[in-house]
């Protein structure tokens, strides 16, 4: 149980002198810098182990936390802050009378600044093979300790914990001659609160999967019995899907992914600009083989391989010209100018690709609002969707089918060309909304979209609005259906459309007549044993 103090004797205040700061950081960024700056105000410099070596190292008097506390560090650096004159000269309310005579009773120095990071137990729990001694002992304790002494009092102290604040605070400190104001000790404060709260939901969910804690730490792949959601504000949006709404970014800090990329040109990106990116980026990176897919809507309108950029990005835009305007393309290579020059001929609202070369860039620098974005590529393990009430947790659907797990039913087996085809169309079919039919070919070597039915009710639908949209020629494609047919009509569509061969998972009580008719059709067909249904 905490005590509540009343301080009738200790009116706010809004400046506040910075006299006497205790760094300790993990992560030295910025460090030398930021104490040079405070050293130029005056201020007395208490460190800790290697924070204390690296400002000596650069020519900062300061004093080692042993000095303050009159107690050395031990148990290997375990305990060294753990201490009333340090907790005390932190916590102890300034113009507090009882709390004045206390600290000047045990000779308390007041430490009026803390700068704390702390150690990187996710970083270091994440590495593979990682042992389990090392997981714990890259839990910190006197670092969050520290940051939340010096955040309850941010009447009187400043607590920093990123160095992307050391910049404003030392302009801050220059304009108030060596004070800082109420309102950034507030706000250090809640930013403080926030990280000790995200640090210590990384140890619970960490510590929470793992099963043996011995030797090296194996984490279970089942899903977490808690779900601990910290993820920082990262920017406003405009509005959300649309204009009435509310939106906003918030990232996991990984600076990987759509949400950590990096924008390289163009107007700012909107809520659906940012899910369409997604789709896209997924569609492309489940290719070893250079792709680009057009989305719109996140589903794909076209999506091809090819043996470069500029061949892939003609056969995906060929499949639907009409749907692709303002669409937004996912390419999973580095864009070069060549490709770039093409690309910049249609309305296109954004573009995401690991790199761009500076002949690309320049290409679509005279397209002022296209939205370049450069990306990271990271391994999405599990999704969430907000239902009332609640969440929903799943895998990510990240399953392949190679072509020795596929099962051939019919009495015409396909041929090489259609085999290759039917698992490019499989791959496509996984990233569009079910009930979800598409037609592809291969041909010069590389997959292609032909038609693509998404997001239908009814199965037949599907596979005749995916007929409806194809532009390219149908005679002698394959469609993918991402779940069973549950009659024959809906394969007896597919063929009269000029599919030659079809993949599907299989399952249905009507297999038997699917498999009939498709041998009656002439049409190959090969089962998964696997459904990618996508309901958004």
């Amino acid at each position: 149980m905490t005590s509540t103090h009343s301080a009738p004797n200790a009116p706010l205040v809004d400046l506040r002198p910075v006299r006497r700061a205790l760094l300790s950081v993990t992560d030295k960024t910025g460090l030398i810098d930021f104490a040079r700056a405070l050293a130029s105000f005056n201020v007395d410099l208490v460190s800790t182990g290697g924070t204390a070596r690296a400002l000596r190292e650069a020519g900062l008097p300061v004093r080692d936390i042993s000095d303050l506390t009159g107690f050395p560090e031990m148990l290997d650096g375990r305990v060294k802050t753990l201490h009333p004159k340090v907790h005390g000269g932190i916590l102890h309310i300034r113009g507090n009378a009882e709390h004045e005579a206390s600290v000047a009773e045990h000779a308390i120095e007041p430490i009026d600044m803390v700068v704390v990071n702390l150690y990187a137990f996710e970083k270091t729990s994440q590495k593979p093979g990682v042992a389990f001694a090392d997981v714990i002992e890259n839990i910190d304790i006197g670092g969050p300790s520290m940051v939340r002494s010096a955040a309850k009092n941010f009447s009187d102290v400043a607590i920093v914990t990123s160095a992307d604040d050391y910049g404003a605070l030392t302009e801050e400190l220059k304009a108030n001659k060596g004070s800082l104001s109420r309102a950034t000790r507030w706000r250090l404060a809640k930013q403080a609160f926030a990280v000790t709260a995200a640090y210590d939901a990384g140890i619970a969910t960490a510590l929470e999967s793992i099963e043996e804690p011995s030797g090296a730490a194996v984490f279970s792949k089942e899903l977490p019995q808690t779900i601990r959601l910290i993820e920082p504000l990262a920017k406003t949006l405009r509005y959300g899907e649309n204009p009435h709404q509310k939106a906003a970014l918030y990232v996991d800090g990984s600076g990987k992914g759509v949400a950590g990329a990096e924008q390289l040109q163009g107007k700012e990106l909107s809520y659906n600009n940012l899910v369409d990116l997604d789709a896209c980026w997924d569609i492309v990176s489940e290719f070893d083989e250079t792709a680009v897919a057009i989305i719109k809507h996140t589903n794909p309108c076209g999506a091809s391989t090819g043996a470069t950029v500029l061949e892939a990005y003609k056969r995906a835009l060929e499949a639907d010209p009409v749907s692709a305007f303002g669409g937004v393309i996912g390419i999973n290579r580095e864009v070069d100018a060549e490709a770039a020059e093409e690309i910049a001929k249609l309305f296109v609202e954004a573009i995401v690709a690991p790199s761009f070369t500076a002949g690309a860039l320049e290409k679509f620098a005279a397209k002022k609002n296209l939205r370049l974005v450069k990306i990271s590529p990271v391994d999405t393990t599990r999704m969430l969707k907000q239902v009332s009430g609640g969440l929903l947790v799943q895998d990510a659907d990240r399953l392949k089918v190679s072509e020795a797990e596929l099962k051939m039913v019919t009495e015409r087996k396909p041929t090489a060309e259609e085999l290759r085809a039917l698992l490019f169309a499989w791959s496509i079919c996984k990233y569009v909304k079910s009930n979800a039919i598409v037609y592809a070919r291969f041909a010069d070597g590389h997959g292609q979209t032909v038609g693509i039915g998404a997001g239908q009710m009814s199965r037949v639908d599907a596979a005749k609005f995916g007929a409806m949209k194809a532009v390219l020629p149908l005679a002698e494609t394959v469609a993918a259906s991402d779940a069973f047919f549950p009659f024959a009509d809906g394969l007896e569509v597919v063929a009269n459309a000029g599919a030659t061969a079809v993949i599907q998972p299989g399952g249905s009580v009507r297999d038997a007549e699917v498999i009939e008719a498709a041998n009656r059709l002439g049409v190959a067909m090969a089962f998964t044993g696997v459904r990618h249904f996508r309901h958004g």
